[in-house]
């Protein structure tokens, strides 16, 4: 767990006004899934110490929330006298929640299954999951939002295995799959009252 001060400054951003979804319960849950299965961890202080930061910044529409953040949490360790293959391990651990590079090591493995743990989720969780995503981007107009959240969603769809790790994809993956069918469909009616074109 990171020292007190620095806590207290990754909890303030975690309470941030405009976070519904990737807000203290987000980060309390990530922690819990780790917990449960932290034998599955090769350096399990790091995987934990990579979700504190792991949406530490998060900027609505920036394009470089991850990197800023684990730039931070690098900075941070190497600040506290960690060695320098500590930091970099967190920083590419906080890096691969990008979701665009396959993970390269068990911890990362371990750590975006755990991100993704929501996806998987009964239905009316991950329905209210889904509606806190919207909420966070509710200044998006809906016709882009619905554009963009069925990309992404397809694109988990598409992906041999959402989860790495046996563990999860074993109790989750199916689930998820089913979860974000739903969702999808549901992204693809335009909602009553909505103007054409929008």
């Amino acid at each position: 767990m990171p020292a007190p001060a620095l806590l207290a400054q990754l909890a303030a951003r975690y309470a941030e006004p405009h976070r519904h979804y990737h807000a203290l319960q987000h980060l309390d849950a990530c922690l819990r899934h780790l917990d449960t299965m932290r034998t599955l961890a090769q350096r399990p202080d790091e995987v934990a110490l990579a979700l504190w930061f792991h949406d530490a910044i998060y900027d609505i529409g920036a394009a470089d929330n991850e990197a800023r953040s684990a730039d931070w949490a690098r900075a941070e360790l190497l600040a506290l006298g960690a060695a320098d293959e500590v930091a970099q391990r967190v920083h590419a651990l906080v890096m691969v929640t990008r979701h665009d590079q396959p993970p390269r090591t068990p911890d990362q493995e371990l750590l975006l299954d755990v991100d993704l743990a929501i996806l998987g989720a009964p239905p009316a969780l991950f329905d209210a999951y889904e509606q806190q995503v919207r909420l966070e981007y509710q200044a998006v107009p809906p016709a882009a939002f619905r554009s963009n959240r069925r990309r992404i969603l397809q694109g988990f769809v598409d992906r041999p295995r959402i989860y790495h790790t046996a563990a999860f994809h074993d109790t989750r993956e199916a689930q998820a799959r089913a979860n974000l069918q739903r969702s999808i469909q549901a992204l693809g009616h335009e909602p009553p009252g909505s103007p054409q074109g929008e």
